[in-house]
């Protein structure tokens, strides 16, 4: 039993050391790093499934080492943890030690003040106790104590004063701070909630299609959002209710295709059952969001839906507007997939009619561009849309439709292509307002393309927390490092009718800056106007 109570309080100790904290810190710093270069899943599921197909034999092995989840990882929680642990034990005695110091009286003189790194001394042509008053006066912001002769080492009346006591204060609340914001972003990260939707809206470009769906959106539900996540400990009722609508779209690009800006007007309002006359109107930009509540709402992204149309014999028709996800960041060629079901009076039985079910796949182009050797491979030379195209593979089968499972809007099943039930009829280059007809007499239109906006909305209530306690990590830091800790001994002796001085003074930190302001004081108790007269009188002495 003493063997383990021995190495749990040498664990302790251990745990609790300033070195291991500051370990701990580089660690933490160090597991940072993969969650910085690589694609979370907290941040985009797309992107590590796409990292995870195009790295099949390393992806595999980040994904067990919770590479793609860094911050919600066991290991990097378990380095948190024992840095809070290790942050609190050097705290808490610390912050007893620095309490004791503060209150305690400043030390006596040593024997030799000759010997301290800042030394001065004079003769004051004044009584003892008017020079006594005037030390008094010159360290009143200072810790003083006194000591008789009897009481001084050298049997002399001597005053000891003590200053930079705030620096140990500001080391302090420098760890305090640190642990604070710790905990202010855990706690963050327990109660956020944050979600994405994507809004097809309007744009100014003359080959835009006008937008028949709704351009509105309420933060009434999680099921509003495209994309959703929160904290465990919210579970998704406490929603700030409010709505906007987007008015349109219009980004800014230099000549190159690099983009300048990003705006998006809206108008919302925080009364959800207020009519639209009375909606406030707001000018979304990056970085500049719409607060509302305590949630922000911001412009996170944006693509392009192109739209079609597809017509069959017996005249009716069929039109889709489907978001497409851009492959290429810099020029915005897309991908994604429409399908569509027949009409039921075509074919009355339902199994014939799933076997006639039309997928359209697709790149789109804002800007066209034909490569290849034949002229006719699709690319998009700028991200505007200034003349758009799309190249598309239409298939006819069972597209997956009316089974009840979710389809992704980006690729088709590749199972279903495999199988045969979906089978490539055509592949085509369209501009808009071109069309193909297919076997059956089916006729695939493209009419032109929208662009939509990715809006991100986010609320985080321990924010203003995670703010004060960095501003005080932050201050206090710089406060730790300017203050300094210096010590000053004054030696008063009569000498007939004035009064022997001697000064020392020590830095117990660094001492930059520190030797000038004791010159300072060595001027003012001795009344001279140069300290450096009385470093040359004191060097005298000592050799004589």
């Amino acid at each position: 039993m003493k063997t383990v109570n021995r190495w749990a309080r040498a664990t302790w100790h251990w745990l609790t050391s300033m070195r291991t904290a500051l370990v701990l810190l580089f660690m933490l710093a160090l597991a940072a790093i993969p969650g910085a270069l690589l694609p979370q899943r907290s941040v985009s599921a797309t992107l590590v499934d796409d990292f995870l197909a195009a790295n099949p034999t390393m992806g595999p092995i980040y994904d067990r080492l919770q590479l793609f989840n860094v911050f919600g990882s066991t290991w990097f929680i378990a380095i948190v943890t024992l840095l809070m642990v290790s942050l609190v034990g050097c705290i808490i005695p610390r912050t007893i030690e620095h309490w004791r110091a503060f209150r305690a009286t400043p030390a006596r003189a040593p024997k030799f003040l000759r010997r301290m790194p800042m030394h001065a001394q004079g003769v004051v042509d004044k009584p003892m106790a008017d020079v006594e008053r005037d030390v008094k006066a010159v360290l009143k912001r200072w810790n003083m104590a006194t000591y008789t002769p009897e009481e001084d080492r050298a049997g002399v009346y001597s005053i000891s004063a003590e200053r930079g006591y705030t620096r140990e204060l500001m080391n302090l609340l420098f760890h305090i701070g640190l642990v604070g914001m710790i905990l202010a972003f855990t706690a963050g990260r327990m109660v956020f909630y944050e979600g994405q939707v994507i809004v097809v809206t309007n744009s100014a470009s003359e080959y835009a299609v006008p937008v028949e769906q709704s351009r509105e959106f309420c933060n009434t539900s999680p099921a509003n959002f495209d994309v959703f996540r929160a904290g465990p400990l919210f579970d998704g009722t406490g929603l700030t209710p409010f709505c906007f609508e987007s008015h349109n779209f219009t980004a800014d690009y230099l000549n190159n295709g690099q983009a300048n800006g990003f705006a998006s007007d809206i108008s919302y309002t925080d009364d959800v059952t207020a009519d639209k006359a009375q909606w406030e109107d707001y000018t979304l930009r990056v970085n500049h969001p719409l607060r509302i509540n305590g949630d922000r709402v911001y412009l996170q992204g944006h693509g392009f839906a192109p739209q079609v149309t597809v017509t069959w014999p017996d005249g009716e028709s069929r039109t889709q507007m489907i978001q497409f996800r851009p492959t290429d960041v810099q020029n915005f060629l897309s991908s994604g997939v429409m399908r569509f079901d027949p009409p039921a009076g075509m074919y009355p039985d339902l199994t014939e009619r799933r076997e006639n079910q039309l997928a359209v796949e697709g790149v789109f182009a804002p800007t066209a561009q034909w490569t290849g050797p034949n002229g006719d491979q699709l690319q998009s030379a700028f991200p505007a849309m200034t003349d758009p195209a799309m190249a598309v593979d239409i298939y006819v089968g069972d597209a997956g439709l009316d089974t009840g499972r979710p389809q992704n809007i980006f690729v088709l099943d590749q199972t279903l292509i495999a199988d045969g039930r979906l089978q490539k009829v055509d592949r085509v280059n369209l501009t808009p307002g071109e069309e193909v007809t297919i076997d059956g007499g089916i006729t695939v239109r493209f009419d032109g393309a929208a662009e939509y906006a990715n809006y991100q909305i986010s609320r985080d209530p321990t924010q203003i927390w995670a703010l004060a306690t960095t501003i005080v990590m932050l201050g206090s830091l710089i406060g730790s490092v300017t203050i300094k800790r210096r010590r000053v001994w004054v030696r008063l002796a009569p000498e007939g009718g004035s009064t022997r001085v001697e000064l020392a003074g020590l830095a117990r930190t660094d001492r930059a800056g520190w030797g000038t302001e004791f010159d300072e004081i060595a001027d003012r108790v001795l009344g001279r106007g140069s300290a450096e007269d009385d470093d040359e009188e004191s060097d005298l002495e000592d050799l004589g």
